[in-house]
């Protein structure tokens, strides 16, 4: 049962930002909902006011630079950017990523600043958009800032907003020339909420056949989405082979902290992160030979 709440819409930010201001921390903002009714139904969630930015047009927008790089609006739909020619020509990963998320009525509605800020460890853009190393413009009525993404989550379901935040933005660099990223998410049923999920990303070296750099990302894993700088040590300067994976994959399984539940038992979660996390740097270190090749 969802109690009663006060419902504000903005239709520009200017105006977002002055009612969070003005309601300080008793709100919530919504904007495709997908994930917040859910929690409101349940009582987990119960804010005085609910502050819809759906319609500010000012947060819903893909653009691209070739020096700079992608930006995504905080309300660009997942839909939106599963069928934008311009990510699929510039990171394909996020189309495979967002075919794989939940399904086509999520996809056409919810957005990927709600995603995020939602702060779910087993969302699947986190992994992804944190092995891009991307960033996040966030706002208030005095000032802007920006920072990685992989600073952004705090632990489960809290991020780095602060009280009369709101995020505008989320900005990834150019892919590096010899990269390829992987990303997959072992579930049980398709497109539904991943266990475990692992997004790899390898830049090999000029000789194309050692790894220059290297960034893994699990999902599901942690209380939030986990980067394994560690495993990511050991395929620096390295040629791939079955013993270098072993290591890498042992490495994420043992840095990682799942828990068990209804869904899965914290040691098969640690194989999952073995398993895919060795999985994904094959399959990118394997897209790179065949760019190289073409």
């Amino acid at each position: 049962m969802i109690h009663d709440f006060n419902y504000l819409k903005a239709d520009t930010v200017k105006e977002a930002l002055r009612l969070l201001a003005q309601h300080k921390d008793d709100y919530k903002i919504i904007c495709g909902g997908q994930s917040l009714l859910i929690l409101m139904r349940q009582g987990l969630v119960t804010p005085g006011n609910l502050i819809d930015i759906k319609k500010v047009k000012e947060l819903s927008y893909i653009k691209f630079d070739p020096k700079k790089g992608l930006t995504l609006g905080a309300a660009t739909t997942h839909r939106e950017i599963e069928k934008s020619k311009i990510i699929r020509k510039h990171y394909p990963i996020l189309v495979d990523l967002e075919e794989n998320i939940a399904s086509n009525q999520t996809r056409n509605w919810g957005t990927i600043g709600g995603n995020l800020c939602h702060g779910d460890p087993t969302g699947d853009p986190g992994p992804v958009f944190i092995a891009l190393d991307a960033s996040v413009k966030i706002a208030n009525r005095q000032r802007e800032r920006t920072m990685l993404l992989e600073e952004f989550f705090l632990d489960f379901f809290e991020t780095a907003l602060e009280e009369g935040e709101l995020l505008l933005e989320v900005r990834i660099p150019v892919i590096p020339p010899k990269t390829a990223v992987a990303y997959e998410k072992f579930n049980i049923i398709k497109n539904d909420q991943g266990i475990i999920s692992v997004a790899a990303l390898i830049t090999v070296n000029k000789d194309g056949s050692t790894c220059k750099n290297a960034r893994i990302v699990l999902g599901g894993a942690a209380n939030t989405p986990l980067r394994i700088k560690e495993a990511e040590k050991l395929l620096t300067g390295q040629k791939i082979s079955p013993a270098l994976l072993d290591k890498v994959g042992k490495k994420a399984s043992e840095m990682s902290s799942p828990v068990s539940d209804i869904h899965a038992s914290e040691t098969y979660r640690r194989y999952l992160v073995d398993v895919l996390t060795k999985r994904m740097i094959k399959k990118a270190w394997e897209h790179v030979a065949t760019s190289l090749k073409q």
